[in-house]
């Protein structure tokens, strides 16, 4: 009984220990301060999301800019959020069915602007705002995506920190490219499930696999930040905090007071 007791109660410590990142990197200084756009400065129609127009838009802004980079079947890289097509395009398919010469004959929403590769993305921005770049696996491409993206990072001139919701894509992070900081997306996978089953929602929601990733960032939806594991992680364990996505100036002011790297959508902040 009394070994059992001793165990139980260790166990916060042994939590509290895995969910450690990493701390203290001197890169983190060039992300602080600054204002994210969610998908670029987009704004319907002639400026959708992940369009080179919401990016030069965000630049011209001066904020920053998130985005999201897929694998396509070629091995190219282009810029777009869900795997599915259709809510952007109308048309059906998964974007890594895509080869880059296709992308021009994919209009996103009502407007004249197509799906950008990564790429052309990069040399838009060309170093003038940072960057977060969402690393979006698909089917377990998670090295080889990495690898792509590195292979136009390495080109790039520019600051820019890497996240993803996979954390086999942030552990390649922390194997091959440790000088990048990295980030974890989460968010109350317990309460949404987003299509994980009930293990891999709780694994993900508790942050438990920091264990093996050790990230310098924890990104979550600003209404989940308050959720144990992000709270922990943030306030105990000195973990930089990113949120999205914050709709209004008020959301807005509450992240930048809390000390939260704040990613926006919808308006421009003052």
């Amino acid at each position: 009984m009394k070994k059992w007791l001793v165990f139980t109660a260790g166990l916060p410590a042994l939590y509290m220990a895995a969910l450690k990142g990493r701390r203290g990197s001197s890169s983190l200084s060039a992300f602080d301060g600054w204002l994210y756009a969610h998908r670029g400065l987009h704004q319907k129609p002639d400026a959708p999301e992940n369009s080179l127009e919401a990016f030069r838009r965000a630049v011209s802004h001066g904020y920053g800019c998130e985005l999201d980079v897929h694998l396509l079947s070629d091995g190219n890289l282009a810029v777009f959020h869900d795997d599915e097509l259709k809510r952007m395009t109308g048309k059906s398919g998964v974007v890594e069915s895509l080869i880059q010469a296709e992308l021009g004959e994919y209009r996103l929403g009502e407007s004249d602007q197509t799906i950008p590769t990564f790429r052309q993305v990069l040399d838009l921005i060309d170093g003038k705002v940072p960057l977060i770049i969402e690393l979006k696996v698909h089917r377990g491409n998670q090295s080889e995506l990495c690898e792509r993206v590195f292979q136009e990072l390495d080109k790039y001139r520019g600051p820019y920190c890497v996240e993803s919701f996979d954390p086999r894509a942030v552990r390649w992070l922390k194997k091959n490219r440790p000088d990048v900081i990295r980030g974890q997306l989460t968010q109350n996978f317990i309460k949404d499930r987003a299509g994980l089953s009930l293990p891999s929602a709780v694994l993900a929601t508790t942050l438990l696999t920091n264990v093996l990733t050790r990230p310098d960032f924890v990104a979550c939806r600003f209404g989940d930040r308050k959720i144990p594991p992000v709270w922990l992680s943030g306030k105990l364990l000195g973990i930089q905090p990113v949120a999205w996505t914050l709709r209004n100036k008020e959301d807005l002011e509450k992240a930048v007071k809390e000390g939260i790297w704040p990613i926006f959508e919808g308006f421009i902040p003052s």
